[in-house]
């Protein structure tokens, strides 16, 4: 049945594929660049992250010699740091040993770091004409609807046998061409949220799960772990015209990156008031923020906020925080998104009579 999609699937393709920007200069370092800010972010948000990216960093030489604080304020918004430092790795790597040139192997990009199968085959076959799968989450969907699968589409020896099927249909003259075909269906018409739609697929006339009125019940996924619960409460401290930043630890979550101090636990004022005189600090003024939360992939935070003027000292240095502009945030220090829903609180001034209601002097 496979080797009947293959047609179908490029006449649709050509008819159908999106404008996308990584696609409109067909690149190794574009298409790798492109395919790791994909990976858990959307196309659209990707789109004007990726471009002023290339801009700013527009090859793997240009990549491999970014300082630190520039690279993750480049990628601020997109969220799992951790990609962004391999890119560097691995554009260091390429750049030491391929002369700047990505390898045109796909088992030479394997090796580099942050490079799993799926991207060595994007980048192979995009990049480069390789006959090598790329299958993401969206190839899986769609394979297992085709076959009428109820495998498990997260275990690792479903995705190698769907990735061997692929291998032995892939066309020589449109490698790339045939896996951004499978993404693209799995992205647009045998969508991952809401209705499959069955009447605008080129694959239906094969569709098992279709034939066989399943489709809703597939890709079958092994439950995840529930997400645990951290209860956080967040500063914006703020000393005349500057407020209070510091940086996380190297290794972890949110590693190296700027923070709005926080501590443990859902503190109410008067616990918060307590925590800044023991830090050296002399309160003015609190006022409590408004609850949010933010969700990373296994963590869930639950924040409680409060913005607090403090009385100007001579030394602001203290456990590790040190006061800045705000506007210096937007420019500067990359500030995860952890932190979105309070950075905007960074211009208070805790006087302003709009913001009198819930404010307390001490």
């Amino acid at each position: 049945m496979m080797e009947y999609i293959v047609k179908p699937l490029l006449s649709w393709y050509d008819e159908h594929a999106r404008i996308l920007p990584w696609r409109e200069e067909i690149s190794p370092y574009r298409v790798w660049v492109s395919e790791i800010m994909l990976q858990q972010t959307r196309v659209e948000a990707v789109k004007p992250y990726f471009e002023r990216f290339v801009k700013a960093l527009p090859d793997v030489h240009a990549l491999a010699e970014c300082p630190e604080d520039e690279l993750l304020k480049l990628w601020e918004g997109l969220g799992y740091y951790n990609r962004v430092r391999n890119m560097q790795k691995a554009a260091r790597v390429v750049a030491d040993k391929y002369d700047g040139e990505f390898p045109a192997d796909y088992k030479k990009l394997l090796e580099l770091p942050g490079i799993g199968h799926y991207t060595a085959g994007a980048v192979s076959s995009i990049a480069f004409g390789i006959c090598t799968p790329a299958v993401d989450g969206n190839v899986l969907r769609v394979l297992s609807r085709l076959q009428a699968s109820y495998d498990d589409i997260l275990s690792q020896s479903v995705k190698h046998a769907f990735e061997e099927e692929l291998r032995k249909i892939i066309p020589e003259d449109r490698a790339g061409d045939f896996n951004q075909a499978l993404i693209e269906i799995g992205a647009i018409v045998c969508v991952p949220n809401g209705k499959a739609k069955c009447g605008e697929c080129p694959l239906s006339f094969c569709c098992k799960a279709k034939e066989k009125g399943i489709v809703d019940e597939l890709p079958r996924k092994k439950a995840k772990k529930e997400r645990r619960v951290e209860n956080r409460t967040v500063l914006v401290l703020r000393e005349g015209n500057r407020v209070a930043i510091r940086k996380r630890p190297g290794k972890g979550l949110l590693a190296g990156l700027y923070e709005l101090p926080n501590l443990e636990g859902a503190l109410n004022d008067e616990e918060v008031l307590l925590k800044l005189r023991e830090w050296g600090f002399s309160p003015i003024r609190i006022l409590p923020l408004a609850p949010e939360k933010h969700i990373f992939s296994h963590v869930e935070w639950r924040m409680t906020g409060y913005a607090v003027s403090l009385e100007e000292s001579e030394n602001m240095d203290k456990n590790g925080l040190f006061f800045i502009d705000a506007g210096e945030t937007e420019e500067k220090y990359p500030i995860p998104a952890a932190f979105a829903a309070y950075v905007r609180y960074m211009d208070i001034v805790l006087g302003q009579e709009k913001y009198e209601e819930g404010r307390k002097d001490v």
